[in-house]
Order: C-alpha cells, then structure tokens, then sequence
C-alpha cells in the first residue's frame, strides 16, 4: 500500500541480541496460550462438544469433513489477523489468506472459495475507510494471484471509546476441496528415520513473532517478511509434491516459528526430530522467526532422490533440515531431551 496510514516505529533485529543458548526461549514460549493447542471450548465449556461433530484434528487446526462414501471430503479452516491493519491493511490481508492457502494446500486440499469480515473499525476515526480500502485490495489481489472465490466481503464497524482501545482485525475463512480424503498429506510426521526438508527462503527476520512479543515484551515491530510471487511458487511446489506422493508430511512455519512448528509436527505420533540451523541465519530467526513462504516436509529416505530432483526443476530454494528421531529433540548436537517433556503448553 503506498499511503500509510500509520508511521512504524523503526525496529532492527540488530536491537535483540542473538541468543547463545536456545533452552530458555524454549521453555519461555512453551507457556505462551498463543503456542498451546489446548481446546479452550472443548475443554473448559460446561458440556464437552461431541467429537463426531468437529474436523478431523489430524490436520493441524483445519478441520476436514466427508462429503460422501467415496472419499469426497471438504476441508474448512478461520484464521484472524490484527497485525499492522493501521499501518498495511493490503499487506496483512495478502499474508492472512496466503497463511491459510499454503495451510490447505500442505495436505494436498484445493483452496477454492475465501470469505472476510473486517472488525472493530471505528467510523469516528478517519483511518478507518483507508483501513478498509487496503484490505479490500489485499483480498482482491490474494484471491485473484491464487484463484480464489470471494464468497462474502463484509465491515463491522464498532466504537469502542468506552472500552478502550480495540485493534482492527480481519478474520477469512476458507473452503478447500479434498478429492481423496485417502490421500491426504498432514502436519505430523509418520516415521523415525524420515528426512526433513524446510521448503523456502530462510531470513534473519522475527519481525511480529511470538518470539519477540512474548519473550522480548517488544509489540511494535513490523510485519514478517512476505513475498506474494513466492508464494505462488511454493504452491506449485506443494501441488506436485502432493500429486507425485513425494512427501509423507507438510506443515507451513507458522506461529512460534520452525522450532514450534517441528513440534507440532512430532507430538501427535510420539517422535522428535534431529536438526541442523543455518550457519547464515541468526540462530533465533531461524528457529522462531514467522516470516512466510516456508514449508516443513517430511520425505521417505527411498524418494528422497526423487524430491530432490523435483525441487530442482521447480528451482525453489530448499534447505536439508534433519531426520525424524523415536522421541528425542536435538539442534545442533545439542541434546533438549525427548517429546514428552515438550508437550506442556505446545
């Protein structure tokens, strides 16, 4: 967008040193309710939902349902942003529905139709029509650049003088179409002795991170790196992974960054991971940086030769991460114990 209607303060990652030692940001973040995958609803309400009557959990916060008996299915996902709405409405909406596109398409789903609803603008404060002209066009563009149905479009506008200050959010919902339910690829990875591969651009950046915000107590930084013309080739990356079944799993770096995410890929079968950081990348951006484009896959050591090969022709950048272990978490040689520690909070 190239009017703003907010000035950033300017914020460096040179500003945060970078950690030697990693086992007490770990174990920091590990109690950030942002990281937790407890269900609150399901959890604490008076009567417990009906696990018939939700998505499969095995697709990380994207609930999958059966059409019919012939494998058919859809896969329904709502993802919600407040970051930086004042200051790049089209950017944060562009990297809203990019999120919850390359979430569908990790598990081979077809993203067909997104709908948004813009909270909390307040009609009294001018910023609120630029705010909604940017994020109009940050919808408009992601939906055309990943062909996208725009299902609904709506702002609710609020004045909260009363209560205080409430940010604007955006909130997109999304419809995927999942023509074998068989052949879906999750978040969690199958087998100790699998490869791990992360798919994109590494990037010495923790810009709005739960890393920064929680362990750091800095809010005001800007959004994460985003590139939407990459994205668009980590789409077409996913997609023949998926078709030619050269992954086993696939999980988008999301929130708590690479280390979080590696984590929730291991947890749900009981397996850890072995991995090497990047020499080039500060080691905090590198394991709790949330800059997009990037893809955690799981792939068979017997087509490993294949992907490769795949990745090459498709000259999307990739970086060998690891192996999948029974239960212990180590990064750079530096043993962190096994899964079972890991689990309160993640």
């Amino acid at each position: 967008m190239s009017d703003t209607v907010q000035t950033e303060k300017e914020f460096s990652i040179e500003m945060i040193p970078e950690p030697e030692k990693i086992e007490e940001i770990i174990y920091s973040l590990m109690v950030n309710p942002n990281l937790s995958t407890i269900n609150y609803f399901n959890d604490f309400s008076e009567q417990n939902i009906s696990p018939e009557s939700i998505g499969s959990s095995d697709t990380d916060e994207t609930g999958l349902f059966d059409l019919d008996n012939n494998g058919n299915a859809m896969a329904m996902s709502t993802h919600a942003f407040h970051h930086h709405l004042e200051s790049d409405p089209q950017k944060a909406t562009e990297i809203l529905i990019s999120r919850a596109t390359r979430k569908m398409l990790c598990f081979g789903a077809k993203p067909i139709a997104v709908s948004a609803l813009l909270y909390h603008i307040n009609v009294a404060d001018p910023n609120g029509g630029l705010i909604a002209s940017g994020a109009k066009k940050g919808l408009e563009n992601a939906a055309r650049k990943f062909n996208l149905q725009i299902s609904d479009r709506k702002i609710r506008f609020d004045n909260f003088s009363e209560h205080g200050i409430v940010p604007p959010t955006i909130i997109v919902s999304m419809m995927a179409q999942v023509p074998n339910k068989k052949n879906v690829t999750t978040h969690t990875f199958k087998k100790k002795g699998n490869h791990i591969f992360l798919i994109g651009k590494t990037r010495d950046d923790i810009n709005s991170s739960e890393y920064l915000e929680f362990f750091h107590g800095i809010s005001d930084s800007p959004l994460p790196a985003f590139d939407i013309m990459e994205e668009i080739g980590i789409q077409k990356a996913l997609k023949k992974l998926n078709e030619e079944k050269l992954i086993e799993s696939a999980s988008p770096v999301g929130k708590g960054g690479l280390f979080f995410t590696l984590l929730r890929a291991a947890i749900p079968n009981n397996l850890g991971f072995d991995i090497t950081t990047d020499a080039e990348t500060r080691l905090d951006a590198f394991l709790f940086g949330e800059s997009m484009g990037r893809i955690i896959v799981g792939v068979n050591p017997g087509l490993e030769e294949e992907f490769v090969d795949a990745m090459s022709d498709l000259k999307i950048p990739f970086f060998t991460l690891g192996h999948v272990t029974k239960g212990e978490i180590r990064v750079d040689d530096e043993s962190f114990g096994f899964i079972d520690k890991m689990t309160v909070g993640v």
